[in-house]
């Protein structure tokens, strides 16, 4: 009842008001947290037309034309390069202001002038010229607005950044030396057009000729944009490096020390101690949520490390970090609980995205229809001749584990480790020696070529869950190997397990796998369906099914996991600096499609190692 009310108690405000109201919200402004935003979209549009106003020839018929025929050429010449040049960073600052950062604000507002000049002594725009005075204002009246501070920088951007910008010069140059076709002596063709302007990036004089001057405004464009490139290239190259994300041994220490106490709780805490991971603590030392920034995405891996009650507090610090950085905050496979006490302290919101597969050592067995292939698959191979052994880190002697470490490493199939929730990144660290390593083994056969690594032919290493579990890090085998050598170490680990004080392993993480599951019952609904031929289809490349379908062969139980995010419009960001994380975009692979004949148990093992590290993240 009082919704109606109050609805018409708003009919009946005059008209007047109303407009007076909404003139009011405009003058008014868009509210603080929305004014990066709003300054990112207007700086973008802004830069387009600083860039267009460069490239495009003059307007005639200005009526400020005139007046500008009393200056040098020079200066005009060079107002056009200047406006490019503009144009181009407030291009590259538009992101960076909408995340709010300092640094863009300050550069914005030294080129604001310069592009507002550049447009009245060249184009002749009273328009641009005032747009771009009135931004300056703007941002100099929100200052207060734009207090990010810089995120962690990389030597790689500037590799990046002489690849991108070299290749945008190379196209505007194009387009420069293009739009002045009426001003070419000739019909120069279209090789002799690129030469020009590569020769001009370069600071030199192409072969073709324009009249009217026009020659010294593509000149100088062409040359401003060479300049710009190596400029900004030389810039990120050199500049002061902010510190990369690095775990210190002190911060380590203080996570081994959580681990111990409160380890139990959560089979992805021994991962945040990867090294390439930051962490920030509670303000009573008694917790602590380790994260990496990647793409302004700050993303955190699993529950927060510690006692449950100092979650907040290490969840606080963490926003708190996020806020100052500008980064947008996001949590990737957190359990039911980390999310409920995320979405309770943050607002943020959670969505299911997998399970974790976990077997309970006391309730395995081989015995049983439903184990009757993996059974199978293990017999035969003891049958052929291999052996395991499941053993601690610290009771491999160096030359084993030197052996391990090598055959893991040749054994991987990309240049670099990959994985970021659920993946350590080493084997062997005299800080880890209660990991666990399980081995085959197979001794050459008569007149076969000896390995380089003796009879080793598998290998998988598991880091502890507490004080009672274990988590699978990693799986590598040799190509030449028999088929199934996951399913014989698994089994192998689960049957040594009583005697290693193990009850429960973290087995692997199913994206998606109550979708597919459901949607391959009787009576599934139409969308559920279309979820799973998603899912199948995106499987030729990811490997969705055939994982889900690995894990379920030990019948586990599932435990769900879930991603934390903002707003719905932040998952696909998020989404894409998980896969930068986990290891998934690498081109190659992603536009590599899977062959139709993998069906067989060997294939599946070869597409279950490749991404066994990476798809057990969140």
């Amino acid at each position: 009842m009082s919704v109606r009310v109050d609805a018409k108690k708003s009919d009946e405000v005059p008209s007047g008001s109303k407009w007076l109201s909404v003139l009011a919200r405009i003058v008014k402004g868009p509210k603080p947290e929305n004014v990066p935003a709003v300054v990112g979209t207007v700086g973008a549009f802004i830069g387009l037309a600083d860039i267009a106003a460069g490239v495009i020839p003059r307007f005639r018929w200005s009526r400020v034309h005139a007046l500008s025929e009393v200056l040098p050429g020079s200066v005009t010449q060079l107002a056009a390069a200047g406006s490019i040049i503009v144009g181009i960073l407030l291009l590259m600052l538009a992101h960076g202001l909408k995340r709010a950062k300092q640094q863009a604000w300050l550069a914005a507002v030294i080129l604001l002038p310069i592009g507002a000049a550049a447009q009245a002594l060249y184009r002749h725009s009273h328009i641009g010229a005032v747009l771009s005075l009135l931004l300056f204002v703007y941002l100099l009246r929100h200052r207060k607005s734009f207090l990010a501070l810089p995120d962690p920088r990389s030597r790689w951007k500037a590799l990046a950044n002489f690849i991108l910008m070299g290749g945008a010069s190379f196209g505007l140059g194009w387009v420069i030396v293009g739009s002045h076709a009426d001003k070419m002596v000739g019909d120069p063709p279209v090789i002799e057009q690129i030469e020009h302007v590569i020769w001009g990036l370069f600071g030199f004089e192409g072969s073709i000729r324009y009249t009217d001057h026009v020659d010294y405004t593509v000149g100088y464009s062409l040359g401003a944009l060479g300049l710009l490139t190596v400029a900004t290239t030389a810039y990120l190259a050199f500049r002061p490096a902010y510190p990369a994300a690095v775990l210190t041994e002190e911060d380590e220490d203080r996570l081994r020390e959580l681990l111990a106490k409160h380890g139990e709780r959560d089979s992805l805490g021994h991962f945040a101690l990867r090294r390439d991971k930051s962490v920030v603590f509670s303000p009573s030392g008694k917790a602590a949520v380790s994260y990496r920034v990647v793409s302004g995405v700050m993303l955190a891996s699993g529950d927060p490390i510690g006692d449950v009650e100092a979650w907040p507090g290490a969840i606080e610090q963490f926003m708190e970090l996020a806020k100052r950085h500008s980064w947008t905050p996001a949590v990737a496979g957190c359990s039911e609980t980390g999310g409920e006490v995320w979405a309770r302290e943050t607002g943020l919101d959670a969505l299911e995205m997998g399970d974790e597969a976990i077997v309970d050592v006391a309730d395995f067995s081989l015995s049983g229809r439903s184990m009757r292939n993996v059974r199978q698959m293990v017999k035969r191979i003891e049958r052929n001749g291999y052996t395991t052994k499941v053993r601690r880190v610290g009771d491999l002697n160096a030359e084993e584990l030197e052996a391990v470490q090598k055959a893991a490493n040749a054994w991987r199939d990309t240049e670099d480790e990959r994985g970021f929730s659920m993946a350590l990144g080493r084997i062997g660290d005299p800080k880890d020696l209660d990991a666990i390593i399980a081995t085959a083994h197979k001794d050459p056969e008569e007149g076969e070529e000896p390995s380089p690594f003796g009879d080793l032919k598998a290998m998988q290493h598991y880091v502890p869950w507490g004080k009672d579990g274990s988590s699978l890090e990693l799986m590598r085998r040799d190509r030449s190997a028999d088929p199934g050598m996951n399913e014989l170490l698994i089994v192998a680990f689960l049957q040594a397990a009583p005697d290693l004080d193990v009850k429960r392993m973290s087995l692997n993480f199913a994206f998606f796998r109550s979708a597919l599951e459901r949607g391959s019952k009787l009576g599934a609904g139409p969308v559920v369906r279309v979820q799973r031929t998603a899912l199948i289809f995106l499987s030729r490349w990811f490997q969705i099914e055939s994982l889900y379908k690995f894990n379920e062969k030990f019948r586990p139980r599932w435990e769900p996991r879930f991603v934390v995010f903002p707003n719905s419009r932040d998952l696909p960001r998020i989404g894409f600096a998980m896969m930068q994380a986990e290891g998934f975009l690498e081109l190659p692979r992603l536009m590599r499609r899977r062959p139709a004949h993998l069906k067989s148990v060997d294939q599946a093992d070869d597409a279950l190692e490749a991404q066994a590290e990476v798809t057990r993240a969140a």
